[in-house]
Parts: C-alpha cells; sequence; structure tokens
C-alpha cells in the first residue's frame, strides 16, 4: 500500500518539522504581531488624546495607588510638590535618537506626601563616557506636568550602584520606581513619571514615539502565509508520492537503454554466437 511511506524515517521528520513550523506559526509568532500590534494601537490612542487634552490630577488618572498600564500609559498627568534629590538615581545604558544618554530619575513628594519617581530626561556622556554636568532639580514646591509610564523591568532584578561613571550617583539598569525606592529608602508607588517639555526640574525632554501603525500587523499576516504555505507544501509532495515515481518509491521504472548501451550489447551477443 502507498500509504506506508508516511511511515519512513525521512518522511515522519519532515511532517514532525513542517507541522511544529506551522503551529508555531500560527500560535506563538503571528499572536505574537497581533498583540505588539495592539501595544501601538494602544499607545498612539494614548498619545494623540494626550496632544488635546488636559492634565489630570494624580489620583483621578490613578486612583488608589493604581500603576499606570496600557490604558492609562502617556496620559498626562499634574503634580504638585517638591523634588527630592537626595533620593537620585540614574539610570545607565539608555539610546536616545541613537546616541548614547542617562536619564536621571529624582524621587517627587506631593503636597498630600504621596512619593513618585519623576524622569528629569537625558544627559549625554562625554568622551570618557561618563554623564556630562547636569543641574539639580528647583527647591521648593513647584506644579509640574508629566506623563504617567510603566515601570521597565530587570530580569535580573539588579539594585542601584555607584561609580565614577556618574561622579559617584547611584545607577540603575532600568527605569524602574521600585529599584530607586530600594536605593533611596522611600516608599515610592509603582509607575514613574516622564516631564514634558518645559518644565520644572527638566533636563533633555524625553523625546515622544512616533504615532505610525508600525509592521507588526503585516508581520503577523507573513506568519500566518508562511504557516499555510508550509502546510502547502507538505500536502503536495504528499499526494505527489501517492503517485507512482515518487521520490520515496522503493520500485524505480527501468531506465531506458541509450543508442550506444544497445549497441554495445549487441556486439556482445554477436560474439558469443
Amino acid at each position: 500500500m502507498r500509504l506506508k511511506f508516511l511511515l519512513k524515517p525521512g518522511w515522519l521528520a519532515l511532517t514532525l518539522v513542517v507541522f511544529t513550523f506551522a503551529a508555531c506559526c500560527f500560535t506563538l509568532l503571528a499572536p505574537w504581531q497581533f498583540s505588539r500590534d495592539a501595544e501601538r494601537e494602544h499607545q498612539n490612542t494614548a498619545l494623540r488624546e494626550s496632544f488635546t487634552g488636559q492634565p489630570k490630577p494624580l489620583d483621578e488618572l490613578l486612583p488608589a495607588g493604581a500603576a499606570p498600564d496600557q490604558r492609562t500609559e502617556w496620559h498626562l498627568v499634574s503634580l504638585k510638590g517638591t523634588y527630592l534629590p537626595e533620593g537620585e538615581v540614574v539610570a545607565r545604558l539608555r539610546s536616545i535618537q541613537g546616541e548614547a544618554a542617562f536619564e536621571v530619575l529624582t524621587p517627587f513628594r506631593t503636597v498630600d506626601g504621596t512619593v513618585v519617581l519623576v524622569d528629569r530626561g537625558y544627559v549625554r556622556l562625554d568622551e570618557k563616557s561618563r554623564a556630562l554636568p547636569f543641574d539639580p532639580p528647583p527647591t521648593g514646591t513647584v506644579d509640574i506636568v508629566t506623563r504617567a509610564r510603566q515601570d521597565e523591568k530587570d530580569g535580573k532584578n539588579r539594585d542601584a550602584f555607584a561609580d565614577e561613571s556618574t561622579g559617584g550617583k547611584l545607577q540603575s539598569y532600568v527605569v524602574d520606581s521600585q529599584v530607586v525606592a530600594r536605593a533611596a529608602k522611600l516608599d515610592i508607588r509603582p509607575g514613574y513619571f516622564q516631564l514634558d517639555v518645559n518644565q520644572p526640574g527638566v533636563l533633555g525632554a524625553l523625546p515622544l514615539p512616533k504615532t505610525d501603525a508600525g509592521p507588526f500587523f503585516s508581520y503577523a499576516l507573513q506568519w500566518i502565509a508562511f504557516g499555510a504555505m508550509a502546510l502547502l507544501g507538505w500536502l503536495y509532495f504528499t499526494v505527489r508520492e501517492l503517485k507512482p515515481g515518487g521520490a520515496l518509491t522503493t520500485e524505480r521504472p527501468q531506465r531506458r537503454k541509450s543508442v550506444a548501451e544497445l549497441l554495445a550489447e549487441d556486439e556482445r551477443s554477436e560474439v558469443a554466437t
């Protein structure tokens, strides 16, 4: 029975590879790109709304100490209080507009006593890869407008440390309110707040993401197409193997002899007679 070729080791290996690849395309790769497209759409919606919307008080946008999420990230938040420069931490290994930079993270105590983390923006590096000098935050009570951001996460959960590249100031690998909270020994609420342009204490204002759709939706469709092509290719070769002369056929049709071979056989037969 010709279906026995389906049990051959080579065909089983090919089938396993094809179906595993297709399953990854349909269940992992395409959904991953669709989720990235949805994240980009949420981000773009929040950014567009922030361009025309008014800043909201912290407890109105994020009640009961809630952390920023996809729904609230990038929305404008108004804060009133004082900077706490003694708890300042510098985030290292940043890239701003294609150039290396540090981001300056300063705790900020609001008038109601809540402590939040404010990202004051970036500073560039000198020729020795050290942070250039930057201004301290203003003293006294100030009103600032910020954008709510989700904490970054460090897979290694590393604490802040100090070295000479920032003049002894503590550094962190990510912008994470809880890393700064541990370093400064402060109770800082989750999330951080990025200073907008022309605000008290801002250094180099961080550029906002572009509001284009990005390539993620088309990438998702491509992975679906790749998975379908793999299955169709497997089906095509399966049907071909069911016909005589398939690549895995054990009995090959006899090859047609050439004229030279026929002449040679005639000569041998004449010699034999």
